[in-house]
């Protein structure tokens, strides 16, 4: 039976309703927070005895001087709510939950275009790698229903459209690098004229190639030193004397396959020409502020000329964070070519084939450890399938480097990391950002030590965590440099996971079901996760937000943040209404535009609540400062104590309180030429990283978390069965539990997904196969554990000045999905009676794991082999 998913213990501090309250006036406050001024408590008051004979004069002069001052009462709060000191996290409803759920939330492919919109699609190159000898556009632009196709040559600005480093033409010009780059693109009147004319182009043979042979291995790559970017090495102490000296050497690798983003919403882009030769964008985008530089340099034209605009994306997940920004500029440039809008949306195969994935990895470990299990050092290898170009793969092999450790002290170690180049599409971000693979190669570790060694794996991996120590390598002082502050958190965190997943006796429990079954093995395992919060690129750490106070009261924000469904707008809002002290319906959110806020970071590296809701705070205590100084001296008030509260500015206390509500506040502000707009700005402080000598803190603080999963497989047969998943995850002071509660739940099906289901296979051509939902199989509602449990950790802010002391929680969650590919290598090592963990790359699939049982059973077993091998 499946256990309803816990929400941190949210309902119990829901705010009760009053009896004439409607949802929008239900303010963001909990009853244990205000127990003397509950509604269920506080009956309605008297408005006017709340205000002083002034503030009923301002009244009256105002009235009907201002267009829209009716909202004034809607403005008078009749009950408290908090101030900004609270730290109770409220659980509110995403801002956009109505429109997704009733199909009113917009889309790129559901705006409204212009008549004349000409739609786009894009010729694709059937070989991974070669020469384009010919191409003839003009027989392209002569087919029928075609206005106009266009190539490298057609580009007025940069052809090159690499994000970080150069090496992503816009267009095929000679060498093709992998199948599915773009030769050319097409534009008609519809999309099906569109891809017909593509179709017939191709097979009329107006694009010419010379096919060779493509490089698709990585790990021989690295070995001819075919690299996207140097390699990278971090070392901490003398790892060679150390692996020397170790009683025991652990080593092995693996291969940790890559994974498909498969948004629900595809590539897409809306773009218009403006009368200034400049163009609005309309784009599915994490990056808006990147798409409008590349766009402004493939047309030759500023910055200033280009608007990118993004109210939301059907998911993104690192997809959308630099491979939304080609479709953004060939619709641009079809755009102003032909003076007509230009739509381009890319089909679910196309988008499969000519967009890149999820890092793969190959990883390769040597540890030298204790007769404990206790690692002393040693030396980890990590080599990232970076497909042709460079994109962002220094970063995320950076960030695998900087996760191979996970929550667990390496002592003296290397850890070196290569970026191999392929003739594939130029993989990319994806939720974790190499994070996830990294942490694979000491999970692997872990699990192999354990066996070595005759210990269960919980008790080594909780041996080997980050600990307070007096060690020649201090065991808090990750391999990097940095120090990993709330040690105590993460143990705690583990302890009361192991309790309330009831680890132990359920251990006792699948060893003897093991020992009486033959077949269908069970198995446990309990993984942590460790991760590190910020970009590791320092000057992406910043953000801008724009606020603007209306002359009724309402209350507008805008971020440099996009929303992705992960519920960022709902968050940014409730920052502002909190520290405006409003009910949250009195705050709306605006479409990101980089003519709002400027030169924007993108939406990734969990940073999104951290960064912009320090900028909208930051607005909203500029303005809230100006409104006090003015009401200082407006209504002769004391400035000392000053606060809003419950949608009214408070001053003095006892008798000589005053209170004046917030509308009338915000107008009386106005007729006296107060400013009611502000700008905010946040910038990540203490992070620094020194490339030259791998050492520093890349990181402003961590985000922990651990998962507990239960599994039983069919070892005849290679299928399995996720039975029961715990997890409990640490995300500070949370911001909205109901929100994050959703993103753990939602990672850690993504996670497991990666690990276990989602295949990519490439042929021997380089040509994608698995390229829709009939070959790429990603979890669906069928795959959730029946007893399901997730928590968040309580009573542990965050040690920094983040945002109200919460903790990211976007990328941290996909990792607890680590725990079932460790639970499948559990029960097979059961049929060794547990003195081996198999070999098990991913996506564990059940061919995978059968083909582990079968070399299992070959080394340690009299039963003959299935498939007649020995």
């Amino acid at each position: 039976m499946r256990t309803l998913t816990k929400l941190s213990k949210a309902p119990e501090h829901a705010p009760a309703k009053a009896p004439d309250a409607t949802p929008a006036q239900t303010p963001d406050a909990t009853p244990a927070q205000t127990p003397d001024a509950t509604p269920a408590q506080t009956p309605d008051r008297d408005v006017t005895a709340d205000i002083s004979a002034d503030s009923a004069r301002a009244r009256q002069e105002q009235a009907r001087r201002i267009k829209g001052d009716g909202p004034l009462a809607r403005e008078t709060q009749t009950r408290d709510t908090l101030g900004p000191e609270a730290s109770t996290p409220h659980a509110r409803a995403h801002e956009s939950a109505v429109k997704h759920v009733t199909g009113r939330a917009a889309y790129i492919d559901d705006l409204k275009a212009p008549a004349d919109c000409l739609h786009v699609a894009l010729a694709l190159s059937p070989a991974a790698h070669g020469r384009l000898t010919h191409l003839d556009l003009d027989r392209v632009r002569a087919l029928p229903g075609v206005i106009d196709a266009v190539g490298v040559h057609d580009v007025p600005g940069h052809t090159d459209i690499g994000p970080v480093f150069p090496g992503d033409p816009i267009f095929v010009e000679d060498e093709i690098s992998y199948a599915g780059q773009v030769l050319f693109a097409v534009a008609a009147e519809s999309h099906r004229a569109a891809r017909e004319a593509v179709k017939a182009a191709l097979a009329a043979g107006v694009a010419e190639i010379d096919k060779q042979p493509p490089s698709l291995d990585p790990v021989a790559a690295a070995k001819r030193k075919e690299f996207v970017r140097p390699t990278h090495v971090q070392q901490r102490g003398d790892w060679e004397a150390t692996l020397a000296a170790a009683p025991l050497v652990v080593e092995g690798e693996q291969f940790v396959g890559g994974q498909e983003h498969f948004y629900l919403e595809g590539q897409a882009c809306l773009v218009t020409p403006t009368e200034d030769e400049g163009v609005v964008v309309h784009t599915s985008n994490q990056h808006p502020s990147e798409t409008q530089k590349l766009v402004a340099e493939v047309l030759g034209i500023p910055f200033h000329a280009v608007t990118v605009e993004v109210r939301r994306m059907g998911g993104g997940f690192g997809g959308k964070e630099t491979q939304a920004s080609p479709w953004a500029c060939i619709a641009a440039l079809i755009a102003r070519r032909t003076g007509r809008a230009a739509k381009l949306r890319l089909p679910r195969g196309d988008d499969m084939h000519v967009t890149g994935k999820r890092h793969p990895f190959h990883n390769r470990y040597r540890l030298g450890v204790d007769e404990n299990g206790v690692i002393q050092g040693g030396e980890i290898t990590v080599i990232g399938d970076c497909g042709y170009s460079p994109d962002l793969s220094d970063a995320i092999v950076d960030r695998a480097m900087f996760h191979s450790d996970n929550a667990y002290s390496l002592g003296a170690a290397r850890v070196t990391g290569h970026r191999a180049r392929t003739h594939t599409a130029s993989n990319t971000a994806f939720r974790g950002f190499g994070g996830p693979q990294g942490m694979m190669v000491i999970e692997a570790a872990m699990d192999d030590i354990a066996r070595r060694v005759g210990e269960d794996p919980l008790t080594v991996r909780k041996r080997n965590l980050y600990r307070q120590g007096r060690d020649i390598i201090p065991r808090d002082v990750t391999h990097y440099g940095q120090t990993v502050e709330q040690i105590g958190l993460l143990h705690e965190l583990i302890e009361q996971l192991e309790a309330s997943s009831d680890y132990w006796a359920r251990r006792q429990t699948i060893r003897e079901f093991n020992a009486q079954n033959p077949i269908i093995k069970k198995g446990l395992a309990l993984t942590p996760v460790k991760f590190g919060i910020s970009f590791t690129a320092k000057h992406l750490n910043q953000a801008g937000a724009l606020l603007h106070v209306y002359t009724d009261g309402s209350v507008q924000i805008n971020h440099g943040g996009t929303e992705m469904g992960q519920g960022l707008h709902t968050k940014i809002c409730q920052v502002v209404a909190r520290e405006l002290a409003l009910d949250l319906d009195a705050v709306r959110i605006t479409a990101t535009r980089t003519d709002k806020v400027p030169n924007t970071s993108p939406t990734a590296a969990s940073s999104g609540a951290d960064l912009n809701g320090m900028a909208a705070r930051d607005a909203c205590l500029t303005l809230k400062a100006r409104l006090f100084d003015f009401a200082t001296e407006h209504y002769a008030l004391d400035r000392e104590g000053m606060r809003l509260v419950a949608g009214q500015l408070v001053a003095g206390e006892g008798e000589s309180e005053r209170r004046i509500p917030w509308g009338e506040l915000v107008q009386a502000a106005y007729l006296g030429r107060v400013s009611l707009s502000e700008k905010g700005f946040y910038a990540t402080p203490l992070i620094h990283y020194d490339r030259g000598t791998g050492q520093g803190r890349p990181f402003y603080y961590y985000a922990f978390g651990a998962a507990v999963a239960e599994v039983s497989v069919d070892t005849l047969s290679g299928e399995y069965r996720v039975e029961r998943v715990d997890i409990l995850h640490d995300v500070g002071d949370s911001l909205n539990p109901a929100i994050d509660i959703g993103q753990v739940e939602g990672g850690f099906i993504q996670g497991m997904g990666w690990l276990t289901s989602e295949e990519l296979k490439w042929n021997e051509a380089g040509r994608l196969i698995s390229d829709g939902p009939a070959s790429y199989k990603i979890p669906t509602y069928g795959d959730l554990p029946p007893i399901f449990n997730v928590e968040l950790m309580e009573g542990h802010p965050n040690s920094m000045a983040s945002i109200y002391r919460s903790k990211a929680v976007g990328e941290p969650p996909l990792m607890l999905g680590i725990s079932v590919w460790s639970a499948l290598r559990d029960a097979l090592a059961s049929l060794t009676d547990y003195r081996e963990s198999p070999r098990l790359d991913t996506p564990a699939t059940p061919e995978r794991v059968l083909l582990a049982a079968e070399a299992l059973r070959s080394r340690h077993s009299d039963w003959p082999p299935a498939f007649g091998g020995k």
